[in-house]
């Protein structure tokens, strides 16, 4: 059904989750329920209407509700699909150094169109922005109108009614939303992994040289203008009234209230061929397991494919400014390119979605002189390669006892009887722990050392520690190992100072590089900024083991000695950061030796031998799969 449009309803309020068009087709008209989606269509566009089903008579007018039909639009004769929302169902399988897949993820991504997927944004959003002063949202009371900024949903302070939230940190009326959400979660993981929020470009992008001089206008010496016009800037249309709203108001609800003129003139003229990817916040516990990059790739598809924001031209180009691109390379992981700075400084990366975009892009590299030195790349992995062992390491028919004198001399007449009674007299006690164990761990190989609780795991560790230091023999039998770079975590032993410092405060001090400090709580799982500052007091039990092994990277060591890995981690976070953790000490040649009851991080660190330990024996294989 071709149809013209006689009426949109945009809510001034719940704009993003409830919305109709009213359409007419031969005479009659229909009323269709849709959401986020209306105030990018004008009155007297054509559209075409598919029924799914028959509509219903509501209050005398036949209505489509949300699932009953789909609905195009029309630009330089081509058909664009814009209802219902854009979803599209995945698995992300990851897999061990073996290729052995070790979990999976099962995600949903689409366009966030309820008013609990707002709510659910502002929470993540909060994962960056904590602070008692920081408010992600606006929330507004439907029944009185009162504006409230708040990071969780508050109660009227007027009239004590639950708040609408009405607007997300930063976003306007031309921000949209695609959300992922876990399909295949336990009960306490969470529903919404990650968002990311897609604008139309910035209205103008002026260039930062090395020598400081500003470039201006430079985005349209590589693409085309029209690419970049007209774009969505309501403050240009009403400056002056703007300027009045900002004496009354902060800024955030000056642009709340410039909605029903600004915005909406605004979204009406902005159409361009480039989209710009605004936001991408992931929950910090998946941070460092590419679901920013899957998060990314996601929505360049759901751009491409509806033309996402305005849904008019056919989209080039997808821009991103982000100084954080500088500390985490996800998006040029997924191909976006670094151009250059900004005049603020903060860097801008292209992705492109078109062959002529390819090929502005190709050229500007092959002709920008700076372009040339940096050829697109601007996160580069700084931690690089230690000092590897140069021999492996060599235990020949070691042995280690352990003797104890039992003496019951000191203790009270009444425990000296009830000893005395299980026979328990002074003696020496001697225990073999470990009998003429003989094997060799090669350099940059990740071994896994397992067995029963006092079986002799952690003496193994210290054996091989003590070794390099020569300030502890085994009882007999020898140990070959150079002088080397060692690193050990041993509970209650040998551990971290942190002291009083933030925890990037005392990464930063031990690798000297704040690029490399990043990187390194990136890999452990401390992906999240508001983690950086703090304390190591502050952080959780699984937070700060995951500094503990920060801290022993950050020393960029030859051969790393961990008792007890991911120990207080539960079961789906300690393999992704074992994964991560196995990946990273094999990229950098660091030899490894782990101990660990927990076959799930075993696999997904993928060791490449396993010792097991107990009973004056080990044992040893060559791999996981010998285990099998």
């Amino acid at each position: 059904m071709i149809c013209r449009v006689v009426e949109r309803e945009i809510p001034k309020y719940k704009n993003r989750w409830f919305e109709t068009l009213t359409v007419e087709c031969e005479g009659e008209r229909y009323i269709l329920y849709l959401a986020g989606i209306s105030k990018w269509i004008k009155v007297d566009e054509i559209v075409e209407l598919i029924p799914k089903s028959k509509p219903k008579e509501i209050r005398g007018v036949k209505t489509f509700l949300f699932e009953d039909y789909e609905l195009y639009k029309f630009y330089d004769g081509e058909k664009i699909k814009i209802w219902p929302y854009w979803v599209k169902e995945m698995d992300l399988p990851r897999y061990s150094p073996f290729g052995e897949e070790i979990y999976r993820y099962r995600i949903r991504a689409r366009e966030a169109v309820f008013e609990s997927d707002f709510e659910a944004i502002a929470e993540l959003e909060q994962f960056h922005y904590a602070s008692e002063k920081e408010k992600v949202a606006i929330w507004r009371c439907e029944k009185c109108g009162e504006i409230v900024e708040a990071n969780t949903k508050p109660k009227c302070p007027k009239c004590g009614e639950d708040l609408t939230i009405a607007e997300i940190k930063g976003s306007t009326p031309a921000s949209r939303f695609l959300v992922l959400e876990l399909l295949n979660r336990e009960e306490y993981e969470p529903k919404f992994l990650a968002y990311v929020r897609v604008d139309p470009p910035i209205p103008l992008m002026h260039r930062r040289l090395p020598d400081g001089t500003i470039e201006r206008n430079v985005r349209e010496k590589v693409f085309p203008k029209e690419w970049f016009y007209p774009v969505y800037s309501p403050e240009l249309l009403m400056k002056k009234m703007f300027r009045e709203l900002k004496k009354k108001f902060s800024k955030r609800i000056a642009r709340h209230k410039l909605w029903e003129t600004a915005s909406i003139k605004a979204l009406d003229i902005s159409n361009t061929a480039c989209s710009r990817i605004a936001r991408v916040v992931v929950h910090p516990d998946y941070r460092s397991d590419g679901i920013g990059v899957t998060a990314v790739k996601l929505a360049l598809e759901w751009i491409e494919e509806r033309r996402v924001p305005e849904m008019r031209k056919k989209k080039h180009l997808v821009e991103t400014i982000a100084q954080m691109a500088r500390f985490n390379p996800f998006f040029e992981k997924v191909g976006f390119k670094y151009v250059w700075d900004t005049a603020s400084g903060r860097p801008v990366l292209y992705y492109p979605l078109s062959e002529e975009a390819r090929k502005c892009l190709q050229m500007f590299f092959e002709s920008d002189k700076y372009a040339k030195m940096h050829e697109g790349k601007l996160c580069i992995s700084r931690y690089g390669k230690v000092e590897e062992l140069r021999k492996p390491i060599v235990l020949k028919n070691v042995t280690k006892v352990f003797e104890n004198r039992l003496d019951l001399s000191s203790v009270s007449e009444e425990i000296r009887f009830l000893l005395s009674a299980f026979g328990v007299k002074s003696r020496i006690i001697q225990r073999c722990v470990i009998r003429n164990a003989s094997f060799e761990i090669k350099p940059k190989e990740v071994v896994a050392v397992i067995g029963a609780s006092g079986a002799g795991k952690t003496t193994l560790l210290r054996l091989i520690y003590n070794a390099v230091s020569g300030k502890e023999k085994p009882t007999s039998g020898e140990i070959e190992i150079e002088r080397c770079k060692i690193s050990a975590l041993i509970p209650q032993e040998i551990e971290p100072d942190f002291g009083d410092d933030s925890i990037i405060e005392h990464i930063y001090k031990k690798c000297g590089n704040i690029y490399v400090a990043v990187e390194i709580l990136n890999k452990c799982g401390l992906s999240d900024a508001v983690l950086y500052r703090a304390k190591f007091r502050e952080l959780s039990t699984g937070q700060k083991e995951r500094a503990k092994l920060a801290s022993l990277l950050a020393e960029k060591p030859s051969l790393i000695l961990i008792d007890e890995f991911a120990s207080h981690l539960d079961s789906l976070t300690a393999m992704r950061v074992a994964k991560k953790f196995g990946e990273f000490v094999r990229s950098a040649g660091i030899t490894a030796v782990i101990v660990t009851h927990r076959k799930e991080v075993i696999e997904a660190m993928g060791v490449d031998k396993i010792i097991y330990v107990g009973y004056g024996i080990a044992k040893v294989y060559d791999s996981i799969r010998m285990q099998r």
